[in-house]
């Protein structure tokens, strides 16, 4: 357990999930860093108000940096010379050479860039010559089984004085499906000098224990394992202090929906948290009982009043349950 207890624990980008709110209470469970959803240089480009609310900060996190995408190299270059350098919160820049979206793929950006080594070798000295900040780009193994370059591209990532990759253990072909190759992240670890964070398929304590013997990587990139459990991070931290841990009562859980909703009440207005809550509902009650029911009538709300309301009566149900066990 020595050898893994200084690894860090990260919350990885995702697109409508990891908001202000969510990173907020990903901190408060111990993640060490947190991202925002990727943003877009060419979308920096034009002063785009959607964009600033994604690259938008709040002064309750401490560990929060951005992601951005893109090819154009005089638009990476002015994104984060204009818009990230000044960010005084912002300690890190992370760049997406992963995302396998098909809009974005179609764009030559996101992992159609480990077809290109030519950009990625271009675009990583771009970023490295345009900050002082810390930089990690974060790639997959390849775009297919067959052209698997991950090796490739971390070695010039490391060259051209990249701080750190990740590796997301699944080619583009595969997006989300499939078993992530471990061995390929030992593989880059084995490789590079500088640290590696592994990323895939880490949902549980023991998930992350696995993935730290098989690969020696330098931590760990929680994505959806931290999706409706934030409870992850704690976990998983109480496991290398103590080498245990205790999971969250069904009622603990609800009062977490509940302040994630309060949080977003902050940023947003309350007809789109309404909106954007009823995903992350579905997946915080998941496996609890009468999820279903609850889940269905959460996506017939229109209020907060209504939907504080149907939390604390699902909590009464389910300490009444807890306390009949």
């Amino acid at each position: 357990m020595s050898e893994t207890r200084n690894k860090e624990i990260m919350l990885a980008p995702l697109a409508g999930v990891t908001d202000v709110a969510f990173r907020i209470i990903c901190e408060k469970y111990g993640a060490d860093k947190t991202f925002t959803e990727m943003v877009s240089v060419n979308a920096m480009a034009f002063d785009n108000k959607q964009t600033d609310e994604i690259m938008f900060i709040s002064d309750k996190e401490k560990h929060a940096n951005i992601q951005i995408f893109g090819r154009d190299l005089e638009r990476i270059e002015k994104a984060v010379k204009e818009k990230i350098n000044p960010l005084d919160n912002v300690k890190e820049i992370s760049f997406n050479m992963g995302c396998p979206a098909p809009k974005i793929f179609k764009n030559g950006e996101g992992s159609a860039l480990m077809k290109d080594l030519d950009q990625v070798d271009k675009i990583t000295k771009t970023l490295r010559k345009s900050t002082d900040k810390i930089i990690n780009v974060k790639f997959r193994t390849g775009v297919d089984d067959s052209h698997k370059n991950y090796l490739e591209v971390g070695k010039m990532c490391e060259t051209n004085g990249i701080d750190y990759v990740i590796l997301h253990a699944r080619t583009r072909d595969q997006h989300y499906q499939g078993k992530a190759s471990w061995e390929d992240i030992r593989i880059l670890k084995d490789n590079l000098s500088i640290p590696v964070i592994a990323n895939g398929d880490v949902f549980t304590v023991e998930d992350f224990i696995n993935i730290m013997d098989e690969t020696k990587a330098d931590g760990v990139m929680l994505a959806r394992g931290a999706m409706g459990n934030p409870f992850l991070f704690k976990y998983i931290k109480d496991y290398l202090k103590n080498g245990s841990y205790q999971k969250v009562r069904p009622a603990e859980i609800v009062d977490q929906i509940r302040e994630q909703y309060e949080l977003s009440l902050l940023y947003k207005d309350e007809r789109l948290v309404v909106n954007q809550m009823r995903k992350h509902v579905g997946w915080y009650i998941k496996g609890l009982p009468n999820a279903t029911k609850i889940r269905e009538k959460v996506n017939t709300l229109k209020t907060k009043e209504e939907i504080f309301s149907l939390l604390d009566e699902y909590k009464d149900v389910l300490e009444e349950e807890n306390d009949r066990e």
